[in-house]
């Protein structure tokens, strides 16, 4: 692909020629047109055919979220919603939105240079090269099997990124309350990772939160590491596993990392232990989920043909931490089998 035909769409003027002016400095992206709201944003989109559209999720007249909902249908494209702290952003990404950004205070010059210039950019690039078709919602098989098998001592890992909110929730849809304790790093801002497993833990059977510094990983509940400047690992202390959540530097470019997830994982629970790769950009994953392989642990990674983005679990096939490749709708019930033979 060459340069990146974007369109912005933003109600407020000052924050819409501030995205024009900062992306077009991108040598990568070309902000083809820009508008205020979707009415606009509609002529647009047929006039100039942008490869990806940036939009405000909070818009008079029409918002963002609505306008996504009416065009998907008839106009399928990659779309980066733009959003303050609001659980709308998951509506929005189960409506066909690839992935998402936080506004931040126009007060915040760190974080709107960050957004800028580091942030939405990598989020286009990702939507360019996302398959819009897979954004369309997977519907998991129900399944009849049960877990016999003893999953006391055992640790379920889940990494995953770009499309990755809508994966998770096809596959823990599935999960019983009889999964092993599972720990998931979904890279999420701040803030979203709460709203996230709120909404997911109304939605299926087993019990899922937010992790806290010292949770236990017990069977039957889903810690989902919190977005910010933490790394979450699994430590074993006292003989249970619990997690441990501190500051520390982005590893695989992410705070928090699945590659440093994986690898706790790996040292703490050897061949005790599933590790899952789901969707996303990048390689972050990919190294820890062949140190759990090493260490004994069973693995599964996301098909190239039901991912939004196959760029980790790839990078995790090509280098062999993936001992099962599998369609997404395929992945509980492989679960479910290797489980109940450990």
């Amino acid at each position: 692909m060459g340069t990146i035909k974007v369109l912005v769409v933003e109600d407020s003027l000052f924050f819409r020629e501030l995205l024009v002016k900062y992306l077009n400095k991108n040598p990568e992206i070309e902000v083809v047109a820009s508008a205020g709201d979707p009415f606009e944003a509609r002529d647009m989109i047929v006039k100039h055919r942008p490869d990806v559209m940036t939009l405000d999720i909070e818009m008079p007249r029409m918002s963002g979220l609505e306008f996504l909902r009416k065009l998907m249908p008839q106009y399928p494209m990659p779309v980066v919603m733009i959003s303050s702290l609001s659980d709308k952003v998951f509506d929005a990404l189960n409506a066909g939105a690839v992935d998402f950004v936080v506004k931040p205070a126009m007060t915040d010059r760190k974080k709107l240079d960050e957004l800028m210039m580091v942030d939405l950019p990598a989020k286009i690039k990702a939507a360019a090269n996302a398959r819009i078709a897979n954004m369309r919602r997977t519907s998991v098989p129900s399944l009849t099997e049960t877990i016999k098998a003893n999953v006391k001592d055992l640790v379920m890992a889940i990494g995953a990124s770009t499309g990755g909110t809508e994966a998770l929730a096809a596959v823990l849809k599935d999960f019983g309350p009889d999964i092993p304790g599972t720990v998931i790093v979904q890279h999420m801002p701040e803030g979203f990772t709460e709203m996230y497993a709120h909404r997911l833990n109304d939605r299926c059977r087993a019990t899922i939160k937010e992790a806290k510094n010292g949770d236990r990983i017990v069977p039957g509940q889903v810690l989902i590491a919190p977005g910010g400047s933490n790394q979450m690992r699994v430590i074993k202390s006292n003989g249970y596993y619990q997690v441990e959540i501190k500051p520390g530097p982005k590893v695989s470019g992410h705070c928090p990392s699945v590659d440093v997830l994986f690898e706790s994982v790996a040292k703490c629970a050897g061949n005790r232990a599933v590790g899952i790769i789901l969707t996303g950009m990048g390689a972050d994953g990919a190294n820890g989920l062949l140190e759990m392989r090493k260490a004994g642990a069973r693995t599964i990674g996301q098909d190239e043909s039901t991912c939004v983005v196959y760029g980790m679990p790839k990078v995790a096939f090509n280098i062999g931490a993936v001992e099962y490749q599998e369609k997404l709708s395929d992945i509980p019930k492989r679960t479910y089998e290797i489980l109940n033979k450990m």
